[in-house]
């Protein structure tokens, strides 16, 4: 069985969100079941040396978009710890000239242009190299074009003639939405796929839409979502078509990786511990303290956040109940980027108060120390469709406090069940937040229970093993 992956962004060359885990992942637990390729953009920010990246030889690959023609190249490097080939579209208008994955202020049309000459790309260079796929598992907006392709341009290609799609949803709210005239850009017939059973959504062209309409199965990244994703509340519009197709969505929870994610081995953090050693985990928090400036003190809980700072993680509530925080006997951290207005409220109160923190950015290394060295995990999400901080989290030992949507439904068990691993609170506001914050500042005090919890925390397996396996079912119940 042979497995092409396409993907934006692929921990860990390229990361800005989970969609680079998985897809860093995943494969690694299939690769004694399939053959895999995983195709990515080479973004300027890949580091070609450090991770042994080459040049294959006689690469160079001529596509044309609006009579223009655009050269590509294509580079080789495995992914680390397999044998699994990781392949790299080089292209110097689109895709090496930018020093992150999502730059910012990029004109639409630009962004979806990218993303078309992407997709077009991984289909020729797939036949150049004769990788003749059984499934092509595509993610997000950015890679929706290929089952739209594979329907259109490649409808009568004898080498993609048997051939089956799995199109993944790791975030609905990104569609890849732009007017009609790019499917002129894209080559495409409008006569096959602008019409409502294909790419066309309220009069303008909606990628992720033909992707859900013309794949062979859909998957949401938990099963909570999946079942969320076909109602009106958060089916961001696209509900509608979602229960049409509703017989093929599958909700398979994501995994993380722990021989990446374990404070047992993990070499960033000051002290290594597990759950049979929780007592090291103070010595982090001692850090974490001295590395943002606040007071160490083992009677006052210490809570953090990790996340881009956009509407969908919940700063809004951060916002609502910044006086609450600010009078409380916690400390707070906050680490992350996004929206200005985001930035700017964080930056205030890391300014303003004794107890709140902030550092706009990222940094793997403190990011790993923030879960080490914190107590409580904050996740107040809008929506969440599955989150793997809250796993990493957990693995670490900090209990998360999260808005029971999506997946956080799903992985956390909320106290006082006998096999708790963190707090829920389900309104979303930031009172409801507060009530949850105030149930784990109890349960701080009770150092019995704290430690019960993060050691059922620390052994809940959410490993990739689980769910590499529904992924295989699915694959070859296909062909």
């Amino acid at each position: 069985m042979k497995v092409l992956f396409a993907a934006a962004e692929v921990a860990p060359f390229s990361k800005a969100g989970g969609l680079a885990d998985v897809v860093g992942s995943l494969p690694k637990y299939l690769e004694n079941d399939a053959e895999i390729a995983i195709f990515t953009p080479l973004h300027g920010l890949i580091d070609i040396n450090k991770y042994e990246i080459k040049e294959l030889e006689n690469s160079a690959l001529w596509l044309t978009f609006n009579g223009k023609g655009h050269k590509f190249r294509l580079f080789m490097c495995k992914l680390p710890g397999t044998d699994i080939n990781v392949f790299f579209v080089h292209n110097d208008w689109y895709f090496s000239c930018f020093k992150d994955v999502y730059p910012k202020w990029l004109d639409p049309e630009y962004e979806h242009e990218r993303y078309i000459a992407f997709s077009l790309a991984v289909m020729e260079y797939a036949k150049l190299l004769n990788f003749k796929a059984d499934i092509i598992h595509a993610n997000d907006w950015h890679t929706a074009m290929i089952p739209v392709y594979l329907h259109s341009n490649y409808r009568y290609d004898e080498f993609w003639k048997n051939t089956k799609t799995v199109f993944e949803i790791h975030n609905l709210a990104y569609q890849g939405v732009w007017f009609e005239s790019v499917l002129d850009f894209a080559n495409m017939r409008k006569d096959i796929v602008y019409n409502e059973w294909g790419v066309e959504h309220y009069g303008k062209v909606n990628w992720m839409k033909g992707a859900i309409n013309y794949s062979d199965k859909v998957i949401a990244v938990s099963p909570n979502y999946a079942r969320e994703i076909v109602t009106g509340e958060y089916g961001e519009g696209m509900d509608y078509t979602l229960r049409m197709n509703q017989h093929k969505i599958v909700g398979i929870l994501n995994g993380i990786d722990y021989d990446v994610f374990n404070p047992k081995t993990d070499k960033t953090i000051v002290k290594k511990y597990d759950y049979k050693s929780l007592k090291h985990k103070e010595e982090n928090k001692k850090k974490l303290c001295e590395e943002f400036g606040l007071k160490y003190n083992p009677e006052r809980p210490l809570y953090a956040m990790v996340s881009r700072l956009v509407e969908q993680k919940g700063i809004d509530l951060i916002k609502q109940a910044e006086n609450d925080l600010k009078g409380l006997n916690a400390d707070f951290v906050f680490l992350g980027s996004g929206n200005s207005d985001y930035e700017n409220l964080l930056i205030w109160l890391s300014n303003n108060t004794s107890n709140i923190r902030s550092y706009i950015g990222y940094r793997a290394d403190l990011a790993n120390l923030i879960y080490a060295g914190s107590d409580f995990y904050l996740m107040p999400s809008k929506f969440e469709p599955c989150g793997l901080s809250q796993l990493i989290a957990m693995k670490y030992g900090s209990l998360p406090v999260v808005r029971a949507t999506g997946g956080l439904e799903d992985t956390v068990t909320g106290y006082p069940l006998a096999d708790s691993t963190g707090f829920k609170f389900w309104g979303y506001s930031g009172w409801d937040m507060m009530q949850a914050i105030y149930c784990s500042m109890g349960v701080y005090q009770d150092k019995f229970t704290l430690d019960a919890m993060r050691k059922t925390a620390m052994q809940s397996d959410f490993s990739w093993r689980r769910s590499s396996q529904q992924y295989l079912n699915l694959y070859r119940e296909l062909i």
